[in-house]
């Protein structure tokens, strides 16, 4: 038995080295197929690490109220809901104020906008960010040269400014900052201070942007909403006590008798709560986009299939004469069948490193680009993609060997 399997296997190998441009074209479709597993699955693992990362940073202390109704732990939702406008700034500054929440340490208000600072000959495009007083204590961050705008600032409507520390670079680049004077469509700020460089948190450059007290914001923008509030809790212990605070404060100040949560004109979130949402949706779409990916693997199933059908007719004679020599059905069979997962087997060996290349070339660029890429090849990952290859191989490779081995050897002897 071992012998007959030894002497199909060198049979296999005999006949795909003497089609060489045959056997390499067959091996494309599971190659790219294969590869193309990887590195889906890579980037998917690689991304998920990524956003996950970035709102664990903000910290699990932390809730954000958006304006409108949205799915309960819509952490994100206040930053692109701009046509929503239940959030003013008198929540704000009742929910700081309210002894009815006495687990919140602070309380911060957010209206946001894009628009050009200039200095002297220097402009820069930048997020402008317009907040309250609290903002430092909520946020963590912290103020590297001047200071930060009072309340009394805040409530008065100063034009005063702190920058993010890109901004900064870009406009003043080694020069004193504070005390100068930028303007923001057309109208004079003044610097009072530089935020500590901080990067990218929860999906926030923090560093590339100009804070402005937010009354002054909304003055600005003919406004008079806010897109988001966020509160820092004491401790994660207390987090689901002082979201139903905020809700029963929030509907108490909006005038809301419903306190089911149907009639909410806000929604209330956590981060641990968002963590939870976005891994679901993130595992959904590499899942998808994985699945997409192996119809490739399919495509060079039917691939193998053609080649091998062709082999047969091309071999008939060959098949014929092992036939009359002595080789039964199964000899035939096999031969064709260890064909079919030498050219898969091959083929997924190509495309595991192609796919392991690229993904580590993809991790480089995005670590290179100043974000916290993870780099994920599992050992899983590759055992399924050399199972699925050999079953394809087997799968699709199995129609021609029958049809081989059925093969008369004598209408095979007289095929021309």
């Amino acid at each position: 038995m071992l012998q007959q399997i030894t002497q199909a296997a060198i049979s296999s190998i005999s006949s795909l080295w003497e089609n060489k441009v045959r056997s390499i074209i067959t091996m494309i479709g599971i190659v790219i197929g294969v590869s193309s597993v990887l590195i889906i699955m890579s980037i998917g693992v690689g991304a998920q690490s990524l956003i996950l990362s970035q709102i664990e940073s903000l910290g699990s202390n932390l809730i954000s109220v958006s304006p409108g109704h949205a799915e309960e732990g819509d952490m994100l939702a206040g930053f692109f809901n701009f046509a929503v406008t239940t959030l003013k700034y008198n929540d704000v500054t009742y929910l700081r104020s309210n002894r009815y929440a006495p687990n919140l340490v602070d309380v911060a208000g957010y209206n946001r906008g894009f628009g050009v600072v200039k200095w002297r000959s220097e402009s820069y495009d930048t997020s402008l960010n317009g907040t309250t007083a609290s903002y430092l204590t909520v946020e963590g961050s912290e103020i590297e040269v001047g200071r930060f705008f009072t309340e009394e600032e805040e409530i008065n409507l100063s034009r005063v400014a702190v920058l993010g520390s890109a901004v900064k670079q870009e406009l003043f680049g080694e020069s004193d900052t504070v005390g100068q004077r930028i303007k923001i469509g057309g109208a004079s700020y003044e610097v009072i201070g530089v935020i500590k460089e901080r990067g990218t948190v929860g999906l926030e450059d923090y560093d590339d942007q100009v804070l402005l007290p937010i009354r002054t914001t909304q003055r600005m923008m003919g406004i008079n909403h806010i897109g988001l509030i966020r509160a820092r809790v004491d401790s994660d212990e207390n987090i689901d006590k002082s979201i139903e605070d905020i809700k029963v404060l929030l509907r108490e100040q909006h005038g809301i008798r419903d306190q089911s949560g149907k009639s909410d004109d806000f929604s209330v979130g956590s981060s641990v709560q968002t963590l939870s949402l976005v891994t679901t949706i993130t595992d959904g779409l590499r899942f998808f986009l994985t699945a997409m990916a192996a119809l490739s693997l399919l495509v060079g199933g039917i691939g193998i299939m053609n080649i091998m059908l062709i082999s047969v007719t091309e071999r008939t004679r060959e098949i014929g004469l092992r036939k009359a020599v002595g080789a039964n059905n199964f000899d035939i069979l096999g031969q064709f069948l260890l064909e079919a997962v030498f050219v898969t087997g091959l083929g997924s060996i190509i495309g595991i490193v192609i796919g392991i290349i690229v993904s580590f070339l993809i991790a480089i660029g995005v670590r290179f680009a100043g974000f916290d890429w993870a780099f994920v090849i599992s050992p899983s990952s590759i055992v399924l993609a050399l199972v699925v290859s050999a079953g394809i191989g087997l799968f699709f490779g199995y129609y021609p060997a029958l049809k081989a081995s059925k093969l008369d050897p004598i209408e095979a002897l007289r095929y021309e």
